[in-house]
Order: structure tokens, then C-alpha cells, then sequence
């Protein structure tokens, strides 16, 4: 039975990728998306009963967080946003990835204040930092939650022994990192954690930044303003691998009669306890094909194949 904490909100097991909104801010974004197209999606996407909102600092450089707040702000109540920290920039836009308390603690209120919100639901440490105890960055969010700034509190990107540690300071409700077709092992790690601590677990990199349904081939070419264009994480992958998986994985599609996509989807959701599935459409017509793939149920045999 798949987690049901956030029920209220979410009447799929999908959570809106917010790095998708990043358009012309920079840092981790999936390339150009105008303020009022931004918008017009994600009022499509309440329209379509979604409601719950995942973005970061770095998405951007606090673009995407200024868009879902002006979004959600006259409905306040009704929207379920998610916000990280950890990783933060320098003026000069260089990237520095640290969970000392006093940037965790600066971070939350540039968020507060770019989302232009009192609090936030789900608050989480964006990533590891080996150079610092999970502990004291977690004691200032802890705090923040006494207030009322923080509903919820989780952890992306983890591992066993930081949830051990983390969990000595307060719960974790929720945990985020990477699973798809390709790499399961993020989840399959913690497996027993997250039936054991009855943790919510959201897959990001579902579709694999859109290798998974052959958006992104071979011949696809990004603009500047996504990172797919310049960053040295998607230079280094091996995508001619993935790309013979994906054409491999599409004769059995069509052999299925369903699409890549609600292969990739509900491969994941699968899992015992991988509860949503996180995606980052740029259109109503890729919203509307998630959606569509979600309420449609499929045999799992197919993963036997």
C-alpha cells in the first residue's frame, strides 16, 4: 500500500518538477520558459487538480522558487511546496554545495522570501556534505519547525547513515533522490528504511532528464539556458548506452501497446515504497500526457519481460 501522506494534496502520485521553470535564470533549469508561459502551466496544472510544487534555490538561481510563489500565493493553503537547501552560489554564480547551519539557516529565508510565503511544507537538505554533521544542520531546521516556518521535514540525495543521524535530531517524512529505468540503486538502498520509518520517497530523474521517452536523442540540441548544454554531469554520461536500452525498451512497448513514457512512470511506481513520481513538463501537452499515462493502470508483468 503506497504512502498516503500526502493525500489531501495529490490525487496522482505526481509531484510538479519545478526545475522546469527555471527559464533564463541559470544554474540547474531545462532551458527557456517565459514568465507569463510559466504561468499559464502551472494554472494548467492546478486546473488539472495538482497540487503539489517541488523546487530548489538553485533552479534558476531562485527563478523557479519566485514562480511557484507568485503562483501559489493567492492559494496559499491549497498548494504543497517543496524547497531545499544546501546548495547555495557566489556572486559570481559559481556553484557551492555546503549544510553548514548558518548557510541551511540564510538559505530558508531567501526561500521564504523568494516564495513569498510564511513557511514552507516540506523543507529537505538538498545533498550529502561530508565536510559536515547532518546533525547541526538539522537542529536549525528542527527549530524552524517548532515555529511553524517548516511543516515537514526530509532529506534528498541520501544514504543510511545520514538518515540515522539526521533522525537523532527529528523525523524525516519524506525522502528524495534519483530512480528511473536506469538507476534504482538510490532507492533500493534504503528500501527497508522506508518501510521500517514509513517514509514518503519521491523519484526524481524519473524520465531521465528525457532520455527515457525519446525527447532527447542523439540529434537533440539545448539552449543556453539548459544545463543539458554546458554541464559537466551530462557531458560525462554514457547516453549512447542508454539510448540503445531505451530503443530496445520501445519494441516492447509497442509490443505492450503503451508508450515509453508509461513504461518509465509506472516502472517506478512498481516499487513497494516509491510513493510519487517527480517530472518537469515545459507544456500542457507533456503535462497532460503524464497525467493521462498515471490514470491508467498497468500489468506488471511487463517488467518480467
Amino acid at each position: 500500500m503506497k504512502n498516503q501522506r500526502l493525500k489531501a494534496y495529490a490525487r496522482l502520485p505526481f509531484i510538479f518538477g519545478g526545475a522546469s521553470l527555471s527559464g533564463k535564470g541559470g544554474g540547474y533549469g531545462f532551458g527557456e520558459i517565459s514568465e507569463s508561459d510559466s504561468q499559464d502551466l502551472l494554472h494548467f496544472a492546478y486546473d488539472q487538480e495538482i497540487r503539489v510544487f517541488d523546487t530548489a534555490p538553485i533552479y534558476g538561481f531562485g527563478e523557479s522558487e519566485k514562480r511557484i510563489g507568485q503562483f501559489c500565493k493567492s492559494k496559499r493553503e491549497n498548494c504543497f511546496i517543496i524547497s531545499k537547501g544546501g546548495v547555495s552560489w557566489h556572486s559570481s554564480k559559481r556553484v557551492n554545495m555546503t549544510n553548514s547551519p548558518d548557510v541551511i539557516e540564510k538559505m530558508l529565508h531567501d526561500s521564504l522570501r523568494r516564495l513569498d510565503s510564511d513557511y514552507i511544507d516540506l523543507y529537505m537538505i538538498h545533498w550529502p556534505d561530508p565536510h559536515v554533521d547532518i546533525r547541526h544542520p538539522m537542529e536549525v531546521l528542527s527549530r524552524a519547525k517548532e515555529k511553524g516556518i517548516i511543516k515537514h521535514l526530509g532529506l534528498c540525495n541520501t544514504n543510511r547513515d545520514e538518515i540515522s543521524k539526521a533522525t537523532e535530531i527529528d523525523s524525516i517524512e519524506f525522502i528524495q533522490s534519483e530512480c528511473n529505468v536506469f538507476n534504482q540503486d538510490p532507492y533500493l538502498e534504503i528500501e527497508s528504511i522506508l518501510k521500517e520509518k514509513e517514509i514518503t520517497f519521491m523519484s526524481w530523474g524519473s524520465l531521465d532528464k528525457g532520455i527515457l521517452t525519446k525527447r532527447v536523442d542523439r540529434n537533440r540540441k539545448f539552449d543556453s539556458y539548459d544545463a543539458r548544454s554546458w554541464a559537466p554531469w551530462w557531458k560525462k554520461m554514457d547516453k549512447e548506452s542508454k539510448w540503445k536500452k531505451v530503443e530496445e525498451l520501445e519494441k516492447l512497448c509497442k509490443k505492450h501497446e503503451i508508450s515509453l513514457l508509461k513504461y518509465a512512470l509506472h516502472h517506478n511506481l512498481n516499487f513497494s515504497y516509491l510513493d510519487y513520481v517527480l517530472c518537469g513538463p515545459k507544456s500542457r501537452t507533456q503535462l497532460e500526457q503524464i497525467i493521462s499515462v498515471l490514470e491508467t493502470p498497468i500489468h506488471p508483468e511487463i517488467y518480467e519481460s
